[in-house]
């Protein structure tokens, strides 16, 4: 594989009397401009600004454009982030005049077109997922989470049930687990896993009880094993009377296969910027969806679509509800986007799509595991987890394997989670087979570089514009400003 050196990144390009461009002359030499401007008002040195000509100017800042990684440009196997490319048409969607210019608060019967998406789109996820109720309000993942545990909440309090206080959380979930249930005002329990990457039913069934709230779950989990004893796990929250909990970020690897519903769960959160493919990373945008069954929609967030006299309109008037959660009606252009995807490719185009996913993640599974430890061996769903073992033992760690993957132009995987020298790749199913084997070599190459020549490893990367930085001292010496 050929490593080409970049050109350097240089900042410093201005050069005395160079212009983007030039003006005639005042033909009164200036004195109207002079009476224009009032002299406290006028510059009494040179501004000082760079002096470069147009296309210098705009080559400049498109180079630094393209600097960055993104899915548009690079693989970018994240793990459990799903990190697939979003078709250009989902954006051309959302950007229609009738979609993108609405204003959030244009009386309902102005905005039936669109309270029509939004209306159709809760029944097919709602067909998606097995569910009979959809909120679109919540704004991504977290929040979809808190939502759905604050839906929880609110039931068990009308069943006068207010004392179950604990939340079942594996120890290999998503870390907005605990965090979104102690903010819903739950206490965690966690639930080890066996060798095999799955939950340990026997100690559920130790841990659940009287007090157990819900039982909060991915499947397949953030190894990529599929949970095959979700039934009987379902069975134990729910004779212990608590409540079964989806977290939909791995969602990828079932639609059109499974559902969520189907299996026993009464709660689901979707990661829409993820699973139904909108624009994703830099911490936005994203839709999180919750789903639920049906007695529980009395708890969703207000205000609800109903409609009235074959129109469409926002319902206020559910006193059980756990209030708004969001402004206005979600992120409305992600709504859009995930809608869009949907009707794109129908149920079997969904269906192709995770069988893709998980073909792809079984293929570099299987192309890398000769020189990196499987967490969980055997076959994987969409993503898989391995270990640097070799690599580790020289004193390389996770971090210097993902900079060296920068050389040979691939982001990072997902480093040290779940378990600790971890790196969990997501290939999904938007990569064609010669880019996985592209990253597979790369690995490789680094795996053979980690035992003939460490240094290079712990050192780079090399052929970026940008090279490591001195993590000590940045932690040290923080420059808030810069």
């Amino acid at each position: 594989m050929e490593l080409l050196e970049p050109q350097p990144l240089i900042f410093e390009k201005s050069r005395p009397g160079a212009r983007a461009a030039r003006f005639p002359a005042f033909a009164d030499g200036g004195a109207d401009l002079d009476a224009a401007v009032p002299a406290q008002f006028r510059r009494r040195e040179a501004a000082g600004l760079p002096e470069l000509s147009e296309i210098e100017v705009v080559r400049h800042f498109t180079r630094l454009s393209q600097l960055n990684f993104s899915v548009d440009t690079h693989f970018y196997p994240l793990g459990s982030c799903t990190m697939k490319y979003n078709p250009k048409v989902n954006d051309r969607m959302a950007a229609l005049p009738g979609f993108a210019a609405m204003h959030p608060y244009q009386p309902a019967a102005t905005a039936q077109g669109a309270l029509e998406l939004l209306d159709d789109l809760e029944h097919l996820l709602c067909e998606i997922c097995g569910m009979d109720r959809f909120s679109l309000q919540p704004a991504a993942g977290a929040h979809g989470e808190f939502t759905g545990l604050l839906v929880i909440r609110a039931h068990l309090k009308s069943k006068g049930e207010g004392h179950r206080n604990k939340v079942l959380v594996p120890d290999s979930a998503h870390g907005t687990n605990p965090s979104s249930a102690r903010q819903a005002g739950f206490d965690v329990v966690t639930v080890p896993s066996l060798p095999s990457g799955q939950v340990d039913v026997a100690a559920l069934e130790r841990l659940a009880g009287p007090d157990t709230a819900a039982l909060m779950l991915t499947n397949p989990n953030t190894l990529g094993v599929f949970e095959s004893r979700i039934g009987d796990m379902a069975a134990i929250i729910h004779r212990a009377g608590g409540l079964l909990y989806y977290d939909g970020a791995n969602m990828n690897a079932l639609l059109g296969l499974a559902r969520p519903g189907d299996m026993g769960f009464d709660v689901v959160h979707l990661n829409l910027h993820k699973s139904f493919s909108t624009p994703h990373g830099g911490g936005g945008p994203g839709a999180g969806p919750v789903g639920v069954k049906a007695f529980l929609d009395p708890y969703l967030p207000v205000p609800r679509l109903r409609r009235v006299e074959g129109a469409l309109a926002w319902d206020h008037d559910r006193p059980q509800s756990v209030g708004r959660v969001r402004s206005f009606a979600g992120n409305f252009g992600i709504l859009v986007r995930a809608y869009t995807y949907i009707r794109a490719h129908g149920a079997e185009g969904m269906e192709r799509n995770s069988r893709a996913a998980i073909i792809n993640a079984n293929y570099l599974k299987a192309k890398v595991r000769a020189r990196y430890r499987e967490a969980a061996p055997g076959p994987c769903m969409h993503e898989f987890v391995v270990v640097p073992d070799e690599a580790i033992a020289r004193g390389i760690k996770v971090a210097d394997i993902a900079k060296r993957l920068l050389d040979f132009g691939f982001h990072s995987p997902t480093l040290s989670w779940p378990i600790r020298n971890c790196l969990m790749i997501e290939p999904t199913e938007t990569e064609s087979r010669e880019t996985l084997d592209r990253f597979a070599d790369a690995l490789t190459r680094i795996a053979d570089e980690a035992a003939s020549d460490p240094e290079k490893v712990r050192s780079a990367p090399h052929r970026l514009p940008v090279r490591r930085m001195d993590e000590v001292a940045a932690a040290r010496n923080l420059d808030l400003r810069a």
